[in-house]
């Protein structure tokens, strides 16, 4: 069975407060429990090296790949160890086939958790649930680097993306750096059209996945709205990328990579100045975090609006990393 990839390593102590054990193996474990406090869908274990996220009918287990002594698992929280514990999960990627997603989050310097396997009955392998739908369909409308990201990841994943360019606003990214163009969307099939093109929406109507980016009534004036959309496709999963969210008076900013880190805690340092980034975080963060959620709604089954927001995202990893 092929396996997903988590961008995320080190826990949250909230796992025990949901009355859970304290400790889980790699094995399929099935859990009942509510989402935890950051709206990320899963509950961290004490033991910082288990996720549960929905499946089907319960819970999939999402833990780090383990050698026998155990080593694997402290690797990824600051632990000194003698050996490479990158060997034994790049070994363990190997077997699933998953070496092309584990690169690129080691090209980025994240944090991964391998997702093992669970009981396909409850949760099936992604790999399955693609062979039985002939190709899993995306339609990638977003710009700039976390969406694409996303739409780019799902790609290598074996789906069928293709990507929406405008024919008058050309990506910035692709302008202004071509390579990283080639690496987010090289894997996708690019067509031209605009937003407003009423022929989009037939494209809509037969996709699986639909990445966007950009503020909800920004997108509703293009005709995208999710009373549109949803009434067109109920059985759409659609991943909409903003900065500071969907919901609320926070869905009104504006906003990109830079005052998203510093919404989000990321840039926090002393009283006198601020701690700066020598790269963008919260887009390729954001775009990983999408891209697993994107394959966890696939392989359940589940529709519905991810909420992909920098700002949040950014919050959740500085907390981890002691920012906040």
């Amino acid at each position: 069975m092929r396996c997903l990839l988590d961008v995320a390593a080190d826990g949250l102590a909230r796992f025990a407060e949901a009355g859970g054990p304290r400790s889980l193996e790699p094995e399929a474990v099935l859990f009942r429990a509510p989402l935890d406090g950051f709206g990320v869908p899963g509950l961290w274990s004490t033991n910082r090296s288990c996720r549960l996220v929905p499946a089907r009918d319960g819970w999939l287990a999402v833990t780090l790949a383990r050698d026998e002594d155990r080593d694997a698992v402290p690797a990824l929280t600051g632990c000194a160890l003698d050996a490479d514990p990158w060997d034994a999960i790049k070994a363990f990627a190997a077997t699933q086939g998953a070496e092309e997603i584990l690169s690129q989050a080691i090209a980025l310097h994240l944090p991964v958790a391998i997702v093992g396997e669970a009981n396909p009955a409850t949760a099936p392998a992604l790999a399955d649930v693609v062979q039985r739908s002939g190709k899993a369909k995306v339609l990638d409308l977003s710009a700039l680097w976390a969406g694409p990201l996303c739409g780019g990841l799902l790609a290598k994943a074996g789906l069928d993306v293709t990507r929406i360019e405008s024919p008058t606003r050309p990506d910035p990214t692709a302008k202004s750096s071509p390579a990283l163009d080639a690496w987010l969307n090289g894997a996708k099939t690019r067509r031209s059209m605009a937003l407003d093109d009423p022929h989009l929406l037939d494209l809509i109507a037969g996709t699986d996945i639909l990445v966007t980016s950009g503020r909800p009534h920004a997108l509703a004036r293009k005709g995208l709205s999710e009373e549109t959309l949803f009434a067109l496709n109920p059985g759409l999963i659609w991943v909409a990328v903003t900065a500071h969210g969907w919901r609320g008076d926070a869905a009104l900013r504006v906003g990109f990579g830079d005052d998203a880190a510093a919404a989000g805690g990321l840039l926090a340092g002393t009283p006198k100045q601020p701690r700066f980034m020598g790269d963008a975080l919260a887009d390729p963060l954001t775009g990983l975090e999408a891209a697993v959620h994107a394959l966890e709604a696939l392989t359940a089954r589940k529709c519905g609006l991810i909420d992909a927001a920098l700002a949040p995202t950014v919050a959740l990893y500085a907390q981890r990393i002691g920012l906040r």
